[in-house]
């Protein structure tokens, strides 16, 4: 099972046979917002009219001087590696690229250069680590760049990454960005692409500081390259992405790096207030069922890892999946494995104590979830929308109202952007990233 049609990886077979239209239709509705692309080792393969650095090796990053020197002082946001991933070098050539991952290729203006940056940052703890994203330029643009960081929605295997991809749903928002002029920046996040140890999921902090690094990283490669980035950011994000951008965008503001300010915030279809809009939808049946159940899996899960919520997995589900799920996931398990690993009911998987632990969360669950709910409590000066997909079956609209009332207790006008009804292979919430990509764009265009 794939999140989205995409090209076959050299040398592997397909997830197996293509179910019937309403199956398929179904199937990709349970994957598609979660990612689970039933990935593998990667490989890259070459797009259409363009080139692919297929087996190229990474290059060891020298610090250049300026502003990538400060960083690689401190550490963080230094360049480990990077590689040229692919290139599409002709508008013609990203234009059929984003035609076959089924986006809008009518913002097009530019060839693009797509590269794998790997980079210092830190854990959730603090201690050093190494993190992956995706950096696609825009082939011939001159002057400075404008960056637009765009952070994922959920993922579970660590190739379900932006860096990991060569085609389809995952590179086409960078892909789009970097194609109307801009600098795209897609951080991989903790724990997926390249990252060492498991993904701490939904935790805004750590999101924030390797969206940061990954920002200052892209800075330091350019500038190298004999080119600048502009000092505004354009900040947007997709599902755990909105989130993600949020915490970001909060983060520039507050002016944690003195070379970067925020310049615009658009997040998509976020779970912006997840203890308060999102967990009670999923438990009250609002939202589609096996989704329900794989993100209160993954909740517990990777919660757990961080904030020590139970001791034993019989705690908080039953059995047989106690005994599995904390391994599927762990960053090696694909779609089709989570699928088949887990129950289609929250009754099914969820104990007692483990269904009011996300009813009704106290002491170290209450704590975390203060921290995911508190993204919109904060008044940014750059001008901000906030996008949604009505009658979105991943993530409630009841948290994108949150958060404008939130916004709005500080004094700010967030407009929420209704999409309208774009479903994308059965997913209203993955459609909502697809007409959101080109709406994004030429909202920035507009602020230029």
């Amino acid at each position: 099972m794939r999140n989205s049609p995409r090209r076959t990886r050299p040398g592997r077979a397909q997830a197996g046979p293509r179910p019937g239209p309403r199956a398929g239709a179904r199937a990709a509705a349970l994957c598609a917002a979660l990612l689970l692309a039933g990935s593998a080792a990667p490989a890259l393969a070459a797009a259409p009219g363009g080139t692919a650095a297929t087996g190229a090796k990474s290059t060891a990053a020298s610090a250049p001087g300026g502003a990538a020197a400060d960083v690689a002082r401190s550490g963080r946001g230094a360049l480990v590696s990077h590689r040229l991933l692919y290139t599409l070098d002709k508008p013609r050539d990203v234009a059929a690229w984003l035609t076959d991952a089924e986006f809008d290729a009518s913002t097009v203006r530019y060839g693009v250069d797509a590269y794998q940056l790997v980079y210092r940052t830190v854990d959730p703890h603090g201690r050093p680590t190494t993190a992956s994203g995706l950096l696609v330029l825009p082939r011939g643009h001159e002057g400075r760049l404008r960056p637009v960081s765009f952070t994922h929605g959920t993922g579970v295997h660590k190739d379900d990454s932006p860096s990991m991809e060569t085609g389809g749903f995952l590179p086409a928002p960078p892909v789009t960005y970097a194609s109307a002029g801009y600098a795209a920046v897609a951080p991989d996040y903790l724990g997926m692409g390249l990252g060492p140890g498991p993904h701490p999921w939904m935790d805004v902090p750590s999101e924030t500081t390797a969206s940061l690094d990954m920002l200052r990283a892209a800075r330091a490669f350019v500038s190298g390259a004999g080119r600048t980035l502009d000092r505004e950011v354009a900040v947007t994000g997709f599902s755990q992405g909105a989130s993600a951008a949020l915490g970001l965008a909060r983060a520039l503001e507050a002016g944690e790096d003195r070379r970067f300010r925020l310049g615009a915030l658009a997040p998509v279809s976020g779970a912006y207030d997840f203890g308060g809009a999102e967990l009670p939808a999923l438990l009250a049946g609002e939202l589609e069922p096996k989704s329900s159940v794989l993100y209160a899996a993954y909740t517990l899960v990777a919660f757990n890892r961080l904030h020590h919520l139970y001791d034993s997995p019989g705690e908080v589900f039953q059995a047989p999946y106690a005994d599995t799920i904390e391994a599927l996931y762990d960053g090696t398990h694909t779609g089709p494995e989570l699928m088949a690993g887990t129950p289609a009911t929250l009754g099914e998987l969820l104990t007692g104590p483990g269904r009011e632990l996300l009813a009704d969360p106290t002491g170290p669950m209450a704590a975390a979830l203060r921290t995911t709910d508190d993204v919109c409590d904060w008044a940014p000066r750059a001008p901000v929308r906030l996008y949604l997909a009505r009658d979105d079956e991943q993530a409630t609209v009841a948290n994108t109202a949150h958060c404008r009332a939130a916004f709005a207790r500080h004094g700010v006008a967030a407009p929420v952007v209704d999409l309208g009804a774009v479903d994308y292979h059965g997913s209203r919430h993955l459609g909502s990233n697809v007409r959101a990509t080109t709406a994004v764009v030429r909202w920035l265009d507009s602020l230029r």
